[in-house]
């Protein structure tokens, strides 16, 4: 039987679409603000503040691991809060994973040194990190499911990318608040100036509420619940009519890794004494290249929308492998011109296509019954490898911490499963919402009567 083509009868109302893109714009922007700077801190400053100081090298793979603490959270933030996102809807999740990183980023803000208590510092320094990842994991499956499910169906591509930009738009918030920070006096950087951007995450936290609180629920969400109802386990039904999904989603989602690998060993390694790069140009670097992902971003997506997610995302990944290479070599050069330009081109346009697509590519594949817990499972276990790619980079990269080729290879065999994931999954741009995900369901039905 053909899908039908019509609009959804559970359409959003006029300005419903823009206003849900809006709103999870500016949270994510002001949630990512927060996970980001996390990121800056753990390249530029942790190692020295909450490690052993008397071993560089040591103390930065340390420090890059808490990094990857986060990532290591999010499965299991995903498994409760995908949960209640289906069964209690988009916008309360969405309110409570942005009041949760904006309280656990302001405590980084306040934690004691090492030298003022010790291995407890770290110690404290990882519980708070374990709560932001557990905030993020629900973040973006919430604010894609919410945006997805109210924009118009042949524009699903370029309303979801906002979720995607507004994360851009943290980052590059996160990194102009870094660099007058970056460039304080060394004394000053390490007593105090550090703490400052994780103080500001209370007027992230108060700004995101008010914001967020002002939605409304997706119709798609309103309408599941008054007629066939929500699932009581969405995890269950996921097991039985998505499991293959999941496992194109957790595949894909491992293209994070190029965002986490540009953003935080790369700052290490560029700033290292083998290279010897100024903090504050390489932080213009990442705030350059997020300008332009901003354009590029929404840009891709509306592409996606004319001619598929499949070859957008596939140009993404491919790209991506072999940017880096071009990009880690220019480093390797210390010609900040070359790193410069591209940097631009590998993190502002080539991941951008991947990056911007993926929110409408991934949740399309599942139906409103799961869409929530679906993306948010795949994702952050494949986020989970993503972020703990850094530490293996700064191993892989050797003692010296200069081996750029090892770490360029090894970022593009992570891009080889999400292009197997897209080249597998089936293209849904033109499917209206609300028969998304039906044919995984009918599959799985179809099979259940066979083996009766």
């Amino acid at each position: 039987m053909s899908v039908p083509t019509a609009s959804s009868s559970s359409a959003a109302p006029p300005g419903q679409p823009k206003k849900a893109a809006l709103a999870a714009w500016i949270g994510s922007a002001l949630e990512y603000y927060d996970f980001f700077i996390y990121g800056s801190a753990a390249a530029l400053i942790f190692p020295e503040v909450f490690f052993d100081e008397s071993d560089p090298a040591t103390a930065t793979l340390l420090s890059l691991a808490t990094f990857g603490v986060a990532y290591a959270a999010r499965p299991v933030g995903a498994l409760f809060l995908g949960h209640f996102g289906d069964r209690v809807g988009r916008k309360k999740i969405m309110v409570f994973t942005l009041m949760l990183m904006g309280v656990s980023t302001f405590l980084i803000g306040c934690l004691p040194t090492r030298d003022q208590v010790g291995t407890l510092a770290p110690v404290l320094l990882v519980l708070c990190r374990v709560l932001q990842g557990i905030s993020a994991a629900g973040e973006q499956a919430s604010a894609n499911s919410m945006t997805l499910e109210h924009a118009p169906p042949r524009r699903r591509g370029f309303f979801t990318s906002f979720t995607l930009s507004g994360t851009q738009g943290g980052q590059l918030l996160a990194t102009l608040v870094f660099i007058p920070v970056a460039a304080l006096p060394e004394e000053h950087l390490m007593s105090w100036g550090w703490r400052v951007p994780f103080w500001l995450s209370v007027a992230v936290a108060v700004v995101g509420y008010v914001i967020r609180r002002t939605l409304e629920e997706t119709p798609a969400f309103e309408q599941q619940a008054s007629t066939e109802g929500v699932a009581k386990l969405p995890l269950a039904v996921l097991a039985r009519e998505h499991w293959a999904d999941v496992l194109r989603v957790v595949a894909a989602a491992l293209i994070a890794s190029v965002s986490t690998i540009f953003t935080v060993w790369a700052l290490a390694y560029a700033t290292s004494d083998s290279v010897g790069m100024s903090r504050t140009s390489m932080l213009w670097v990442g705030a350059l290249a997020n300008v332009v992902a901003l354009a590029a971003i929404p840009l891709w997506a509306s592409l996606s929308d004319r001619i598929g997610r499949r070859p957008v995302f596939l140009v993404g990944a491919v790209g991506s492998a072999v940017a880096m290479f071009g990009y880690l070599w220019a480093i390797s050069t210390g010609s900040y011109p070359l790193v410069l330009v591209l940097g631009i081109v590998a993190f502002g346009v080539v991941y951008s296509a991947a990056n911007g697509v993926w929110p409408a590519f991934y949740g399309e594949m599942f139906s409103t019954r799961v869409r929530l817990s679906g993306m948010a499972i795949g994702t952050q276990i494949g986020f989970a490898v993503a972020g703990f790619a850094v530490t293996f980079a700064a191993q892989i990269a050797g003692p010296d911490g200069a081996d750029w080729f090892a770490v360029a290879l090894f970022t593009a065999a992570l891009c080889v499963p999400p292009v197997i994931a897209a080249l597998t999954a089936r293209e849904t741009h033109k499917v209206p919402t609300e028969h998304l995900g039906e044919r995984a369901a009918a599959t799985t039905a179809h099979r259940e009567t066979v083996s009766v």
